[in-house]
């Protein structure tokens, strides 16, 4: 991050997400090579994700890690922080508005079944997705719905596309409360999970969102990502200032 060009590569990203290599290089008075040396060290760090489509490989700016940073430091020594650091993801996700595809990706210390029961099981769900359990018999083609003790009728439902456990589950989903449930349609949003060594890598795409969709639509993931991460590897709540438990305490 000390380097201009990393810095550059992220803001660029952020204004205009899943770019390629090419598209990236143009903007630099540099070699594809170079800005392609770069982006492996901002992959490397966890801040960028890559994916391929087609014969293009594309670039997404990855922004667990700088929630995990919130989480684990920045919460526990000043609440007055929260609020500025609420407005800056305010503005860089409004930025981020016209994107059709998001990616989000976090390694944590678990198996591959720890790891979906966690995303599946109702009760260890609702432990870090802001009290919201997800109900669902898990057959390809089943429905789920995601539900509160507080609602009176589901935040969200979908069907299951893909059940490959513990590898790979594929959902539809529709949101179902307030002015987005008005608003917007049916997304889609997958769970890859990858053993590496005594790990595993959580990568979750939401993608098939429409033009302008707006943040309550993706924008919590590093949060509840960054929450799922805390239970499995110490079986705690994240209860800090600006995490989903703390907000659902308030």
């Amino acid at each position: 991050m000390a380097d201009p060009t990393r810095r550059a590569l992220l803001d660029e990203l952020v204004a205009d997400d899943g770019q390629t290599l090419v598209s990236l290089t143009a903007r630099h008075d540099m070699t594809r090579i170079a800005v392609a040396k770069h982006l492996k060290l901002l992959e490397e760090a966890g801040l960028v994700v890559s994916r391929r489509r087609g014969r293009e490989k594309l670039h997404y700016l990855n922004t667990v890690p700088i929630r995990l940073v919130h989480d684990r430091w920045v919460s526990k020594y000043t609440e007055s922080w929260v609020a500025g650091l609420a407005e800056l993801k305010h503005e860089l996700e409004n930025e981020m508005e016209m994107e059709m595809e998001k990616v989000f990706e976090i390694y944590i210390r678990t198996t591959p079944e720890r790891l979906w029961a966690a995303i599946t099981d109702p009760s260890i769900r609702a432990k870090y997705h802001f009290g919201a359990a997800v109900e669902s018999n898990w057959a390809v083609g089943s429905p789920y719905a995601m539900v509160h003790p507080n609602a009176s009728r589901p935040l969200a439902e979908g069907e299951n596309l893909v059940v490959d456990p513990p590898r790979r589950l594929v959902q539809t989903m529709r949101v179902l409360w307030g002015e987005v449930a008005e608003r917007e349609g049916t997304s889609r949003v997958t769970w890859e999970i990858e053993p590496v060594g005594d790990s595993c890598r959580l990568t979750v795409v939401h993608d098939q969102l429409r033009e302008g969709a707006p943040e309550e639509l993706y924008g919590g993931w590093p949060m509840i990502l960054s929450g799922l991460k805390t239970w499995l590897e110490t079986g705690e709540l994240l209860t800090t200032p600006g995490s989903l438990m703390y907000q659902a305490k308030r």
